[in-house]
């Protein structure tokens, strides 16, 4: 158990009390954080929770070689709930961030061992199975993140000793993991990942020689039909009244107004919005080249002038000095992490509620890009074409929301004077 009692070292000395050896890596240290962005109180901060850090370990009397995630979760769970340290680098959170900061400085050099990989016989399967989902197939990293999740969840509810052996996973096993898993995802939507990724991995291991079929059937698929929801869109008067909401004063507010264009005017997904590089547009040429999508292939589309407009307002009066070549930048340190697709589709929830708008979907604005082809004229293929969807049929749903065509198929109402007199259809 760690001790309580208070270290002795004043707050406004924390920083310069860091003991040795680990004190000797605090410049480096420091420069790091200044090489990102990262303003002076933050990174005074962060030395503040080093130094509380170093004091803890002299106090309880532990080497530096003991430094490892597993000592961190003794200081920040154990000591920190109960300090009376004079210092206010207390914050779990804040201390959480600081310490891992250090430890990407301490292993760039060597001074501590690298990040334990899980080294039981499981762990070297998913590793196995996560290569052949690289090499192979060629699966974007989202992908593989959720299927490993779910594939180590049923081999590790199997496999608790740490022994693996394929055969020893039965049809039962499978059943009851399945069950369990529908506890969390609810939705017949939600729950397909569960499938893909229990199929995705029986397959890999069929092509090791493995016998599957009695596995395999023992996953049920849940019934999600095809093309049975409508589409949902922004009326043209709700799109309107977004566009009239943009270019307002305030923090972020040309960052907000560029990344609305770019998912009204070009139907990008939040993730690509995010990954938008500098380099990937072409002002002469009016151009923007789409990479690491969803398709996992390159695009080049038509950079429309507004949607440019407002980036070059955002690159202009707007965006901090960065080393990354992003188009968006965080206004927070530190400010040299990328932003995340989950930041942009807060940043147009948001824009949704200035404009007064009752929605909340980020994804909204690319249906609303396809209803808006499709009302001025463009065909289905069109629209798949700039949406970037590889199959035409993905593209099909939105052939609900082309009522000029629909008209041309919709047959009379019973009764109505296009009827005949006995009600059936001319």
């Amino acid at each position: 158990m760690s001790p309580t009692r208070p270290l002795t070292t004043p707050a406004s000395a924390a920083t310069a009390a860091c003991c040795a050896p680990l004190a000797a890596h605090l410049p480096a240290y420091r420069q790091y954080l200044l090489d990102r962005g990262n303003v002076d109180s933050y990174v005074r901060s962060c030395e503040a929770a080093i130094a509380h850090f170093s004091l803890w370990m002299a106090q309880s009397k532990r080497p530096f070689a003991d430094i490892n995630e597993e000592l961190v979760a003794e200081f920040t769970e154990e000591h920190l709930p109960r300090c009376q340290c004079a210092t206010s680098a207390r914050r779990r959170e804040d201390v959480r961030a600081a310490l891992v900061h250090l430890f990407v400085v301490l292993r760039s050099v060597g001074a501590i061992a690298p990040e334990a990989q899980d080294t039981t016989p499981v762990g070297d399967e998913l590793r196995r199975f996560d290569q052949h989902m690289v090499d192979v197939q060629g699966l974007a990293a989202r992908t593989r993140e959720n299927a490993l999740l779910l594939v180590g969840r049923l081999l590790r509810s199997r496999f608790t000793d740490g022994a693996f052996e394929f055969g020893a996973i039965t049809p039962d096993h499978i059943r009851a993991f399945f069950a369990e898993q529908a506890k969390l995802y609810k939705t017949p939507k939600s729950i397909r990942s569960v499938v893909s990724a229990l199929r995705l991995y029986l397959r890999w291991r069929s092509m090791l020689g493995d016998r599957i079929h009695a596995l395999a059937g023992a996953i049920s698929s849940p019934a999600c039909w095809q093309q049975s929801s409508l589409p949902k869109a922004l009326a043209p008067v709700d799109v309107q009244q977004l566009v009239a909401s943009l270019g307002q004063p305030g923090p972020s507010m040309r960052r907000a107004d560029a990344m609305v264009r770019c998912a009204l005017d070009l139907g990008l997904r939040i993730g690509e919005v995010a990954r938008l590089g500098l380099d990937d547009i072409d002002w002469r040429a009016g151009t923007v080249t789409l990479r690491r999508t969803k398709g996992r292939r390159e695009d080049v589309m038509p950079l429309p002038e507004p949607t440019g407009r407002a980036i070059a307002a955002y690159l202009f009066e707007e965006r901090p000095q960065t080393q990354h070549r992003m188009v968006f930048a965080s206004h927070k340190t530190p400010r040299e992490r990328c932003i995340s697709a989950a930041l942009v589709g807060k940043t147009i929830r948001e824009a949704y509620a200035r404009a007064g708008l009752r929605h909340t979907s980020a994804h909204l604005l690319r249906h609303t890009m396809a209803s808006r082809l499709l009302a001025g004229g463009s065909t289905l293929k069109e629209v798949a074409d700039i949406l970037r969807h590889r199959s035409l049929n993905t593209t099909l749903i939105y052939a609900k929301l082309d009522s000029r065509r629909l008209l041309e198929v919709a047959l009379p109402w019973p009764g109505s004077p296009a009827s005949s007199a006995d009600g059936s259809p001319v």
